[in-house]
């Protein structure tokens, strides 16, 4: 039996902040802090390993993990942030010319073959979600932390409870209900089954950020 600790990166200065974050934002001094307190939890657990995003603020997050737990840290884009389009990176996030962008792209994410120019879409993500956790289930390890991000999470929770049947609107179902809180504790169990019908995926442990107070 195999275990996912997934963990999202603490709060970021675009979390906070009024500009529209992309891959080079850091964390915030609150977001240290919480690091800091979910790295405590993780001395606590059987980790062989640790992958992380390559956003700066996943990187942050798993390197003050790392300096707890001893472990070293390996990158992968498969668990990065969704790509939003590129022209409101960097802009107000009340922008009027942000604004209308970003409700295009929303109106048009769970849309099979719909984009506003270079963003992931729904199917992207999907197909991103499969492949990671295919990557996930084939690594050797059996408990195995990866620092993600909130929206991709929740991509990839959705995918491993319903897998290729995951449809846009089951999907935006999961995105509204299913809330992060930074640092919060998830945990996928992998378990091969006889049978090819049930997920060999199932949801032990959803966002308990309990080390948060």
């Amino acid at each position: 039996m195999k275990k996912i600790y997934f963990v999202r990166h603490g709060e970021s200065e675009g979390n906070a902040g009024p500009i529209r974050q992309g891959p080079e934002t850091p964390l915030t001094e609150t977001g240290r802090s919480q690091a800091g307190l979910i790295a405590e939890r993780c001395v606590k657990l059987p980790l062989e390993a640790i992958i992380a995003s390559t956003m700066k603020r996943a990187k942050e997050t798993a390197e003050i993990i790392a300096e707890k737990t001893k472990l070293s840290i390996e990158s992968s884009d498969l668990f990065v942030e969704r790509k939003r389009p590129s022209v409101t990176i960097g802009k107000p996030k009340d922008d009027p010319e942000s604004l209308a962008i970003e409700g295009e792209y929303q109106n048009k994410f769970y849309l099979s073959d719909e984009r506003h120019s270079d963003e992931e879409n729904f199917d992207d993500l999907k197909q991103r979600a499969k492949e990671a956790l295919a990557y996930l289930a084939n690594r050797p390890e059996e408990n195995i932390l990866v620092v993600t991000h909130g929206l991709f999470l929740r991509i990839i929770i959705a995918y491993a409870t319903l897998g290729e049947s995951l449809s846009g609107e089951e999907c935006r179902g999961f995105i509204r209900t299913f809330h992060t809180e930074n640092t919060g504790l998830t945990v996928l169990v992998y378990e091969t089954r006889d049978d090819p019908k049930i997920s060999p995926w199932w949801l032990w442990v959803w966002n308990d950020h309990a080390h948060l107070g």
